[in-house]
This record gives C-alpha cells, structure tokens and sequence, in this order.
C-alpha cells in the first residue's frame, strides 16, 4: 500500500527554494489526464490562483519541513484511496489488453483477407 504524506505537509521540491503545501492526493490534471501523488499550493501565500497550483510525485519531494495532521480517519481515507487507486490501474491494465487483442485481432483479419484475394487472383 502506497503511503502519503497527509493533507498540509509543507514540502521543498528537488531543484526549487519554495514551499509547498500538499492540500490534495491522488489528483489528475485537467486536459492531461495525468495522475500525481500530490496537488499543493505556495507556502505561505496558499491559493491564490489555479495556474499556480502545482501537482507532483513523491519522488520529486527534496525535503519534509512539515508533516500535517494524520488520525484515524486519514489512514481509512488513504487506505480506500489506495483501494479505489487498484481498480483504476486494473481498469486501465484491461482496457490496454482489450485494444492490443482487437488491434491483434483486426492484422489477422487483414491478413487472412489478403491471403482470400491472393487465391482468387490465382484461380482466374
């Protein structure tokens, strides 16, 4: 089970002098559809505006200044995020096979086709 830093841990990212406060885990870009660990503002400023909101894994994470609170509830969250986070790569991991079977499945087709007209032209 992935392990996340809990909501208002302020981190130093690798290359960068700034502050960051995690408020969100498990989010996906806009537009992208990209999933990251983490979602954070600027430290101290928080929100100000979306652009300048940054998401980002914990591999990019340099240093922990600060780890925010964690209880009960927060391991049952980030337990049942991690559950929900299973599904969804097993969804994906199907849907992947599915087309690599039907992309399989559509160059046989072509090629039995082709192998049909190349008889027919030998029988006329």
């Amino acid at each position: 089970m992935k392990t996340y830093l809990p909501l208002g841990s302020i981190v130093v990212l690798k290359g960068a002098t700034k502050k960051m406060m995690i408020y969100g885990r498990a989010q996906v870009a806009k537009g992208s559809g990209k999933m990251y660990d983490y979602v954070a503002c600027l430290y101290p400023q928080g929100f100000v505006k979306a652009d300048m909101l940054l998401g980002f894994n914990e591999e990019q994470i340099d240093k922990v200044i600060f780890t925010g609170y964690e209880d009960e509830e927060n391991e049952a969250y980030v337990k049942r995020m991690n559950e929900l986070l299973e599904l969804r790569q097993a969804a994906e991991e199907a849907a992947k096979a599915a087309q690599t079977e039907q992309a399989a499945q559509a160059e046989q087709s072509e090629q039995t086709e082709q192998a049909q007209d190349a008889k027919k032209e030998e029988l006329e």
